[in-house]
């Protein structure tokens, strides 16, 4: 099961979460029907909402992360709740190119260097707060240290990563990691976990030689005394459902609901996050016209 965990130092001047996103971003995978690549850059950016959203901590907030490059993937996109829960496609999954020179995958091509990275948190209260910053490389981990950077003024580090088999491609383990420095923090502070950033190995290499979310922590955290604050499950969870459908065809005139019915008499509906399919033949439909012709 994935797990995520915030820790901050005794001190209070760095606070680092860490999460594995394995199960996440196999069912995505599975879900979506992603290429090698594209698989790589959608599992990032839910790695990457997984960590931001968990650190909203207001029950109904959610955070939305929109990651639209030049590249062939087009536009990446994650939600996650307060809990670190979260779902996302990417918009043609199906793209593939091939590796870099290294052997790595070229998810800054998928995705493109020359673009923006949007960041939406609805805490469920007012107008959601919008935020965007210019892509730095399309790699996802380094597009979301720059937005904290830039719009936030927070000195970030963001290592995301999604290690895939060789043969078949599927996810074999996937996760990341967020660091901050928190106000207050003195010189020694910064310098010393900037040494540490500078020796940490790639998540996914962590994980692959056995190292617990937690020892990641440890070890980007090495010389200050840690303090674990929370830690909780997280999954691919989609809030979808008939009901929201039904509200979202009520927003349409009712002679346009009318018209959504095909040759066969019904209308699909499928949710782009999970696939689901919702069903509604002519008569739901016609019903659904009446009624809204009534509160008119």
């Amino acid at each position: 099961m994935d797990r995520i965990i915030r820790c901050i130092t005794s001190d209070g001047s760095i606070m680092a979460s860490a999460v594995d996103t394995t199960d996440i971003v196999y069912t995505a995978q599975s879900i979506h029907h992603t290429s090698a690549v594209t698989t790589a850059a959608l599992g990032r950016l839910l790695t990457a909402s997984s960590l931001m959203g968990n650190m909203l901590k207001k029950k109904d907030a959610v955070l939305t992360l929109k990651v639209k490059g030049n590249g062939p993937a087009g536009a990446v996109v994650a939600l996650s709740d307060s809990q670190g829960n979260c779902r996302g496609y990417v918009e043609h999954p199906e793209v593939e190119l091939p590796k870099k020179a290294n052997g790595k995958l070229d998810v800054g091509t998928a995705v493109g260097s020359d673009g923006l990275l949007c960041v939406m948190r609805d805490l469920g209260e007012g107008e959601p707060y919008i935020g965007q910053v210019e892509l730095a490389s399309g790699e996802i981990g380094d597009d979301i240290s720059q937005y904290y950077a830039v719009s936030e003024q927070i000195p970030t580090v963001c290592a995301v990563g999604v290690l895939l088999d060789k043969e078949n491609h599927q996810v074999l383990l996937s996760g990341g990691m967020l660091i901050q420095v928190l106000p207050g923090a003195d010189d020694a502070a910064i310098s010393k976990l900037e040494q540490n950033a500078s020796l940490l190995e790639p998540v996914t290499t962590m994980l692959a030689k056995g190292m617990s979310i937690e020892q990641m922590c440890q070890q980007a955290l090495a010389g200050f005394e840690m303090e674990i604050l929370d830690e909780s499950p997280v999954k691919y969870v989609c809030t979808c459902s008939a009901d929201r459908v039904v509200r979202a065809l009520s927003t349409l005139p009712p002679d346009d609901i009318r018209s959504l019915a095909d040759e066969t008499g019904k209308m699909e509906a499928k949710c782009q996050y999970c696939a689901k399919t919702y069903t509604f033949d002519r008569q739901q439909l016609e019903e659904l016209a009446i009624s809204q012709e009534n509160r008119g």
